[in-house]
């Protein structure tokens, strides 16, 4: 730890909250600062989809930590502040309130924002879902009988959708492709959860999406590429998101679709990059990608934290994580290990998704790459070896 005596963390998210209490648990006892733009403390995001959206969970059940714990641990919590600005010859990370925060080493956090659509700003009833207060601002809106479209047919859309339906919104889901989550979910989980959604009453639309209309300074409904207008009282624009890099424009960081670091972590001297602004090493592709899931958030702030401390010597370790997920649709509940190619073959290996719960494993040239559990979470760890592993465990299943 020669020389490091003050490090900041930019970004209060799960990924940088993550990698300040790492950095005390391994013994780091300098200067810490954890600068986050919204004025909460630290909380999982996950729920603002689900519990939160659906009014299930207040604010407080998400919070990631007791409200002590930054004090208790030394850590100076700068919360309801951008950074603005890094100075890597000066060393200092500039806020958004003209702070300057001296730095041995900066951890860039900063995650990503959602997309927007064309034609949404200053509409009134144009909704996104990154933070709690958009959940509540959403949930807010969803009287019985509002006309909600979701523009995205994503994991986020998909969960909004639900939730949403369950608050009595008449709800509408666009997106490219004729059945949602067919690339992540593989077809049999996927196809459960298209029925999920047509026994909730949810309307599927496939369609590309061009931009929002309005009238009067609120939004009238989601144009797409065929022309047609769908109507809306209320849009949730779900669309994807970009990284928040913009601060760092001058500050010699690499930046090219998020924070360009190596498989370490390290993105430059004294400048490491965590969770969903990481643009990293993929191993299974050979090139580079940011990952937007939460355990890899967490499972990569602990990695870059202790790397940060070891250098980028003998004692650091490449973070290579198998790739996980999951995701709540209805009474479904669906992990995903590794990635799944919608041509590949699968085979299930518990269940049936006739029952509505199984497990199943996706192949290629001879070996397992990835992996879907619905509804059977006691199949993880079988699962997670699978994948790992590349090797089919016994007993020999049916072919699907």
């Amino acid at each position: 730890m020669t020389g490091l005596h003050k490090i900041v963390v930019v970004g209060a998210g799960a990924a940088g909250a993550t990698t300040a209490e790492t950095l005390r648990a391994q013994g780091y006892d300098g200067r810490l600062t954890l600068v986050g733009a919204e004025p909460h403390e630290p909380y999982d995001r996950p729920p603002l989809s689900k519990q939160i959206l659906a009014g299930s969970w207040q604010p407080d059940r998400i919070r990631l930590r007791a409200p002590d714990t930054y004090d208790r641990l030394g850590i100076d919590l700068r919360l309801g502040t951008d950074a603005v600005g890094l100075d890597r010859t000066g060393r200092t990370v500039e806020l958004a309130d003209g702070t300057r925060l001296p730095a041995d080493a900066v951890v860039v956090a900063t995650g990503v924002r959602p997309r927007r659509l064309p034609g949404d700003e200053g509409l009134s009833g144009v909704h996104v879902l990154r933070t709690v207060d958009d959940a509540l601002a959403l949930r807010t809106a969803l009287t019985g009988g509002v006309r909600l479209v979701v523009a995205g047919a994503g994991l986020l859309g998909t969960e909004a959708a639900v939730a949403a339906r369950g608050l009595g919104a008449d709800v509408t889901l666009v997106g490219p492709d004729p059945v949602p989550l067919l690339g992540p979910l593989g077809p049999q989980a996927a196809g459960l959860v298209a029925a999920a959604h047509r026994g909730l009453g949810l309307r599927v639309r496939q369609g590309r999406v061009l931009g929002v209309e309005g009238a009067r300074g609120a939004v009238t409904g989601v144009r797409l590429a065929d022309g047609t207008l769908l109507p809306a009282d209320a849009v949730l624009v779900a669309t994807g998101s970009l990284p928040n890099t913009e601060w760092l424009r001058g500050g010699g960081v690499p930046v090219d679709n998020g924070v360009v670091c190596d498989a370490l972590g390290a993105a430059g001297p004294g400048v490491w990059a965590v969770g969903d602004v990481a643009n990293r090493p993929d191993a299974s592709t050979g090139g580079r990608r940011r990952r937007e899931h939460r355990t890899q958030a967490t499972e990569q702030a602990v990695a870059v934290a202790r790397n940060l401390l070891a250098g980028t010597g003998t004692g650091a370790t490449p973070f290579a994580p198998l790739p996980y997920f999951w995701t709540d649709q209805h009474d479904l509940k669906i992990q995903v290990f590794g990635e799944i190619d919608g041509t590949e073959p699968s085979h299930v290996v518990e269940g049936s998704p006739a029952e509505g719960r199984f497990a199943a494993v996706h192949y290629a040239d001879g070996r397992v790459r990835a992996a879907v559990a619905v509804n059977l979470p006691r199949a993880a760890g079988r699962l997670r070896r699978m994948v790992l592993s590349g090797v089919l465990e016994a007993p020999t299943p049916s072919s699907v």
